[in-house]
């Protein structure tokens, strides 16, 4: 497993895809947080990050699955998946390696932010005026979603040779488990309790739920089952794949 996980982060960042992933994030955010004056922080009168919590997200929604979408792709239509296949490696190892290469990616990409904290710490009246319980539950959610992108698009990755098809796969399957159950849930058939139940099933309610600055363990136990639920999926398909 680890070495995949080595091979996956060495690609990465020996060409220039893991730089411009982690450019193009960062940009964005940039922009978004100190340059637009519609969510910009120095036009806000208070200190708060959730500006990066409420974008990154969106952000996310199409980065996780172009960086994903070539994870099985591309191992599948030049046949190097077949030389894996013939490694002292399992399926689950294969799967878990390359998890976890595309999650270490998007950590990376995620670390610098914490300058964001810390300008704004600086910026506060009093200096150090910001929730710092928040932002901290804010992040813990943030990289489980990021987990659940990954594993959403490793899935999407595996379905097809095509990388193009495996991002427009993978980003569609994101939205749907991030935003499709909060919409479901605004249908005038659902009344009383069974659209906050419907709402619990994505990953939407429970974002904001640990943004809040409270880690619930039913949170947690959410955002683990979804990551094991479509890495099984995964193993499942590559298996398949592998008798074929």
């Amino acid at each position: 497993m680890w070495a995949i996980f080595k091979k996956e982060v060495n690609g990465f960042f020996s060409t220039v895809t893991g730089y411009v992933v982690i450019a193009v994030f960062l940009t964005l955010l940039g922009l978004i947080m100190w340059v637009f004056p519609d969510y910009s922080i120095l036009e806000y009168n208070y200190a708060t990050l959730d500006q990066l919590f409420s974008v990154a997200p969106m952000i996310f929604l199409f980065l996780i699955p172009a960086v994903c979408m070539r994870s099985f792709s591309e191992e599948q239509q030049t046949g190097t998946i077949e030389t894996l296949f013939t490694k002292p490696l399992t399926e689950l190892d294969i799967v878990l390696g390359k998890y976890l290469g595309a999650l270490f990616l998007v950590f990376v990409a995620l670390l610098p932010t914490v300058l964001y904290y810390y300008s704004i710490w600086q910026l506060g009246s009093p200096q150090g005026n910001i929730d710092s319980g928040e932002v901290m539950g804010s992040y813990i959610g943030l990289f489980f979603l990021s987990a659940v992108f990954v594993a959403v698009s490793m899935l999407a990755s595996v379905l097809s040779n095509n990388q193009i098809i495996a991002f427009l796969i993978g980003a569609l399957l994101c939205f749907v488990v991030y935003w499709g159950f909060h919409f479901i849930s605004n249908l005038p058939g659902f009344v009383g309790k069974v659209d906050l139940l419907v709402q619990q099933l994505g990953i939407d309610y429970h974002y904001r739920s640990i943004s809040r600055g409270a880690v619930d363990s039913r949170d947690v136990i959410y955002f683990l089952s979804v990551i094991g639920l479509f890495l099984f999926l995964t193993f499942q398909q590559l298996l398949k794949n592998r008798n074929k």
